[in-house]
């Protein structure tokens, strides 16, 4: 009895493991391509040699995993690159399925991240030329620039009739993930001409490809307006007139003003008719240093004047406008129904030559995968790319290889907005710090200290990458930087003028302390003379030009 049951075992697992053979052949037969990119591109996908895509394309790996994929590496190119399938496929045959991973580890502000699906290079393109021009099926896949931001999805149909090509654009498509993850996109077309986007394997949009979802829509309009139908000359589609018996009244006044004085207000009680609204400030004290042959007559700085606060105004008084009521403005007849009126105009409709009708679209059968994008932004990176017939199939797919690296991505990006919550005060030391170091760099190109830069954009370098010392740089360059200045705009008395050409003056020096060891120079002849001329610091005062020696 053991023997037999055992042997009923073994035939019952041998039969397990035939089905699932089954199965998984069955599921590697509805895959028509897969790229996952784990090995190197080159020798399999065929870089466009078109002049125009100056786009360097990189096998790397994706950021914070050990997946591979294919990386838009510059910023401001365009690119092409192309991959033959290893068999054509024909969407009329059935249900197709078409998924691949995208992340935008540089953001995307302007750019292309979409897929062309190919025709046979036998409608007129080639691998090494793949560009803009190469004729496609379908087009889908995210683009953003502008006002743009949509994942497209646009296939090109033949009409029967004339034999051109137009290209259909999916109205109101869904928006693409803006974020830094990667996420996964997914077209699958029906048998019964259903479209379904999924981004991430949540539908976000439905459509039928006959329906007006389309712009253009696949069938034509049954009419269209003649193009040999012209208005005629004497047609009238006015339908309000002028009234020609209609005359302007005599006591119309097309001259009054919109405005006028309002004879019936009076001045409030305490204006001050003769009080300015500024007077001289009392408190301010002419500079010892200031020498009038040289700077001028010096002038006090000038401040509200203080009783025109408590009174309700100050100066001439003046009336106040009001509306005129007697304003009409410009006399124009009233408008009246037009007798003659015939109506809108328009050409009339005769059946459109390019009508046709059919119970399904001509997709044109696909023969390859192109990458022909033109983006400002790099480290777009393109990875498990899938044409397949069965959507279980492309689904087994995404939780195979895009939900393990999304997983590790959102848990990383939920622990780095922990730490940024747990730690506010350093995220706010931090901003701080860099508006400061953005400051002190910019401090640091002021010409009088040119001679001191070397050694400040030393010190500012180690201070940013040493948090040790950033504190301690933070306190001291400021106060060094202001005790400079002050010492440069105060560092000399002028020597009155003789009027000669030959006067000399007293030479001063300025001391810098500049972090990494004293330093002492003596200011030259040219700063001095532009010392002069800088208004000190804690003195508020107006200049008169200077006059004519």
């Amino acid at each position: 009895m053991q023997v037999m049951a055992s042997r009923r075992m073994t035939g019952l697992g041998l039969l397990l493991l035939l089905c699932g053979c089954f199965v998984l052949a069955a599921s590697l037969s509805d895959t028509v391509f897969y790229e996952s990119f784990d090995e190197d591109f080159e020798g399999r996908w065929v870089v466009s040699q078109n002049s125009e895509y100056g786009g360097t394309w990189k096998h790397a790996k994706s950021e914070g995993h050990d997946d591979y994929g294919l990386l838009v590496s510059e910023k401001a190119k365009k690119y092409g690159i192309a991959v033959d399938l290893p068999e054509k496929v024909d969407p009329k045959d059935g249900a197709l399925v078409l998924q691949y991973d995208l992340r935008l580890q540089s953001g995307l502000e302007c750019g292309g991240a979409y897929l062309k699906f190919l025709q046979p290079q036998e409608a007129g393109w080639t691998a090494n030329d793949f560009n803009n021009e190469s004729p496609y099926s379908i087009m889908f896949g995210p683009d953003k620039c502008g006002a743009t931001n949509k994942v497209h999805f646009i296939f090109r149909h033949k009409n029967p009739v004339t034999g051109k090509y137009v290209e259909h654009h999916l109205k109101n498509p869904p928006v693409p993930a803006g974020d830094k993850l990667s996420h996964v996109y997914t077209a699958i077309i029906y048998p019964n001409n259903t479209l379904r986007i999924l981004i991430d394997g949540e539908e976000k949009k439905t459509a039928d490809l006959l329906s007006d979802e389309f712009e253009p829509t696949v069938i034509p309009a049954k009419t269209i307006a003649d193009p040999e139908d012209k208005k005629p000359e004497d047609w009238d589609d006015r339908a309000k007139i002028s009234d020609p018996d209609a005359t302007k009244p005599d006591d119309w006044d097309e001259d009054a003003p919109r405005e006028i004085e309002d004879e019936e207000a009076e001045k409030p009680e305490g204006w001050l008719d003769d009080e300015p609204d500024e007077v001289d400030d009392p408190e301010a004290v002419k500079p010892e240093d200031w020498d009038d042959e040289e700077d001028g007559e010096w002038e006090p700085p000038k401040i509200s004047n203080p009783k025109c606060e408590e009174a309700p105004g100050c100066g001439e008084w003046k009336r106040p406008m009001k509306k005129n009521p007697a304003f009409k403005g410009k006399w124009k007849a009233p408008m009246i129904d037009n007798p003659a009126y015939q109506g809108i105009w328009a050409p009339k409709q005769i059946p459109n030559p390019e009508y046709f009708e059919l119970e399904k679209p001509n997709l044109e059968a696909v023969a390859a995968i192109g990458i022909e994008i033109w983006t400002m932004q790099d480290g777009i990176l393109f990875d498990n790319i899938l044409v397949a017939h069965d959507e279980a199939n492309a689904e087994e797919y995404r939780k195979k290889t895009w939900e393990p690296k999304h997983a590790v991505e959102e848990e990383k990006e939920a622990a780095e907005a922990k730490k940024s919550e747990d730690k506010p005060e350093k995220a706010g030391l931090d901003s701080i710090k860099g508006k400061v170091f953005e400051a002190l760099n910019k401090v640091s190109e002021i010409p009088f200290l040119a001679k001191y830069k070397e050694q400040i954009d030393d010190v500012l370098d180690k201070a940013e990458k040493n948090s040790n010392v950033t504190l301690g740089v933070l306190a001291t360059i400021p106060v060094l930087l202001v005790t400079m200045l002050l010492s440069f705009c105060f560092g000399k008395k002028k020597t009155p003028s003789t009027g000669t050409t030959g006067a000399t003056k007293k030479e001063d020096t300025v001391t810098a302390d500049d972090v990494s060891g004293a330093k002492e120079e003596q200011v030259e002849e040219e700063e001095q003379e532009q010392a002069g001329e800088i208004e000190k610091e804690g003195v508020s005062a107006r200049r008169r030009p200077r006059r004519e020696t």
